[in-house]
């Protein structure tokens, strides 16, 4: 018998999501950084043995208010992961707290899967501590069951993992048994790209940011792969902070992402990255469709 479905990740932002996902798939699919709405699209990532297929979805935080359509697209993703799930993977960052007329909660109220409520960052706490929240969620969500875990320290992840295979359905392998992904590897370039940005620049400007690999050409000859890439900005004034004075910004933020581009497709590569003001691209539809906010 063969076992498969697909288990999506809700949750807020910055409560552990994409660092959970990287654990349970052990790879890294998504970027992690201290910063919240750091995921913008849903991402799979596939586990695979001779018995099941898991594919797991990371989708972007829940945004209360969203601010531009962009954030109302990544909501977008969210209510569509309750709809397409055999399995519910809720994070709660064990410091949250929720209303009960939350549209997660609500979401989670509804749907007729089973539902998985990891509370994460549990190492930062006492035992009796992690104890009382599970006792309290379970008020909240009474079917539910509860995995107190660290994602970062991938405590308590396998006993997950192996609940997930107990709970899934027959069925086939939808994707190819040697495929980790639904993304391209342009995909995960502008996603590395986009992280270095995260890390070295502050305020608005990490969000006011999109990547888009336009060109990604292996070079035989020479060993090494050729990328271009064009990071789109809103404002000019944010172009010029990215540039740095005498392009020394740029150049930075170049050499960090070429380095770790290198490690994740193990190739020599050649980084080229120019800057393009697009204004309010955020609140366009057809940027947000060019930009694969479909």
């Amino acid at each position: 018998m063969h076992k498969s479905g697909f288990v999506n990740i809700v949750g807020r932002p910055n409560a552990g999501k994409s660092t959970l996902m990287n654990q349970l798939v052990g790879e890294q699919m998504s970027i992690i950084t201290h910063k919240p709405q750091t995921t913008r699209h849903r991402i799979m990532g596939i586990v695979n043995d001779e018995q099941h297929q898991i594919v797991f979805s990371d989708t972007p935080g829940w945004i209360k208010d969203p601010a531009y359509k962009m954030q109302e697209k990544m909501n977008g993703f969210i209510s569509e992961s309750f709809s397409d799930a055999d399995i519910i993977i809720f994070v709660l960052d064990i410091e949250e707290v929720y209303e009960d007329d939350d549209p997660l909660i609500a979401g989670l109220k509804k749907t007729d899967v089973p539902v998985y409520v990891v509370i994460n960052k549990t190492d930062l706490k006492k035992p009796e501590e992690v104890l009382a929240k599970i006792g309290a969620w379970s008020e909240k969500l009474p079917d539910a069951e509860f995995f107190p875990v660290s994602a970062l320290k991938g405590s308590n992840t396998e006993h997950l993992l192996k609940k997930v295979k107990a709970a899934l359905p027959e069925g086939p392998a939808y994707y190819p048994k040697d495929q980790l992904t639904d993304k391209s590897m342009r995909f995960f370039v502008s996603e590395i790209i986009r992280e270095k940005i995260l890390i070295q620049f502050k305020q608005e400007i990490p969000y006011s940011v999109q990547v888009i690999v336009n060109e990604y050409k292996e070079d035989e000859k020479k060993g090494l792969v050729r990328i271009y890439a064009t990071i789109y900005t809103n404002r000019a004034s944010q172009k010029n902070i990215i540039i740095g004075k005498q392009g020394s910004a740029i150049k930075r933020l170049g050499t960090y992402a070429r380095k770790d581009i290198e490690k994740f497709i193990q190739k020599r590569v050649y980084l080229d990255l120019h800057i393009k003001v697009n204004e309010n691209w955020r609140d366009d539809d057809k940027q947000l469709d060019n930009f694969g906010y479909q």
